[in-house]
């Protein structure tokens, strides 16, 4: 099948082997996963992950009206800010309703007490490669840092949350932390039903020791009486999908510059964000370019690459590891094209999700 540039193709051959890996965990702690539906919701493979996983996690309304609907099982929400009107509809499908403060629980608990009510937890203690996405970061609103709060609470909660890891794939340091919120709030857990330990926690990436891993969580669960979720969003889809783009010009400016039909600002917007470059399987070639955008952005750069081939414009550049973070993120800026949405299923035919027009871009403005 012939697909115009840009797209994104995810290879559900490649997710597979991360699900694999999330029912072992299950298999072997006991550990329920939940899909965290703001770093990946295109629910066309959801099919799939729905063998594998036990539902899904959310951030809005809309993510979590979306994992009732589209994924089924549990459907967990959570907002930093919740509205009453957000609240009164997810009253109505949500297995667990996970509140930010406890302002917000006073407010909406008569609303929901008829769901299992939860509360998240900020411990003091954080694993992040980046401020920006540290959860403990000073005057950080996520969570509550009051423990003697929480316990007041305990009459209305039946779990609660700890989400303080981004991309760790340290089981040591996984380890260390696990103990000291053991420590910090075990009497508060063994009065609860369950309790969440968030995403961040990269066990898919290849090496990981999964079965300590899964024994560490076992004996929390254990110790401490609950049943433990985990919230994989990166661990569930890395490596899983390419971003497709055709060079559209090359030019010269000290060093040569392909610009390729895509953008970094719309299509892979957290690169820009963490001032991380793309990633491209072949590195070891000795042509070398600067890689970028097509917005008129400065800072619109995939990144510098070697090929083993000379680029021409029509050549074709994969970005890897383009799932997360991305197709949830995509955006209308400079009105570059959006790209498409291709999956090539476990039994290899090509299947095209989603092609975006015009209308879709006037659709979203006003």
């Amino acid at each position: 099948m012939k697909i115009t540039t840009p797209y994104y193709l995810i290879h559900e051959e490649h997710l597979l082997r991360n699900l694999k890996l999330i029912q072992e965990v299950r298999e072997l702690s006991g550990a329920k996963s939940v899909l965290a539906l703001k770093c990946f919701s295109t629910w066309g493979v959801f099919d799939l992950m729905h063998q594998y996983m036990d539902g899904t996690t959310s951030s809005s309304l809309f993510e979590a009206r979306l994992g009732d609907e589209k994924f089924g099982k549990e459907t967990h929400a959570y907002c930093v800010g919740y509205s009453r009107e957000d609240i009164t509809e997810i009253a109505k499908f949500a297995d667990k309703i996970i509140f930010n403060s406890i302002s917000q629980l006073d407010r909406y608990y008569n609303i929901v007490k008829g769901a299992k009510v939860g509360l998240r937890v900020n411990p003091g203690i954080s694993h992040s490669h980046f401020d920006l996405a540290d959860p403990a970061r000073r005057y950080s609103r996520l969570g509550v840092v009051d423990k003697a709060a929480i316990e007041k609470e305990l009459p209305r909660l039946s779990g609660l949350m700890f989400h303080y890891n981004c991309e760790n794939d340290e089981v040591e340091t996984f380890s260390r932390q696990l103990d000291a919120i053991g420590e910090a709030y075990g009497s508060i857990l063994k009065q609860l039903e369950w309790v969440s330990l968030g995403g961040g926690l990269y066990f898919t990436k290849e090496g990981y020791p999964v079965k300590e891993f899964s024994r560490k969580l076992a004996d929390f669960s254990k110790a401490y009486g609950v049943q433990v979720y985990l919230e994989p969003g990166e661990s569930a889809i890395t490596g899983s999908a390419e971003l497709v783009t055709q060079v559209v010009d090359i030019v010269h400016n000290e060093k040569d510059i392909a610009i390729v039909d895509a953008s970094v600002e719309a299509h892979m917007l957290d690169l820009l964000i963490y001032r991380l470059s793309a990633k491209v399987e072949e590195q070891e070639g000795k042509y070398e370019y600067m890689v970028a955008g097509r917005s008129c952005l400065a800072g619109d750069i995939f990144g510098n690459f070697r090929f083993a081939k000379k680029l021409e414009v029509g050549s074709e550049i994969r970005f890897a590891d383009a799932a997360g973070y991305t197709m949830v993120k995509k955006n209308w800026f400079n009105g570059v094209q959006m790209p498409s949405i291709v999956i090539r299923r476990l039994d290899g035919t090509v299947e095209l999700l989603r092609q975006f027009t015009y209308e879709d871009f006037i659709n979203n403005l006003s």
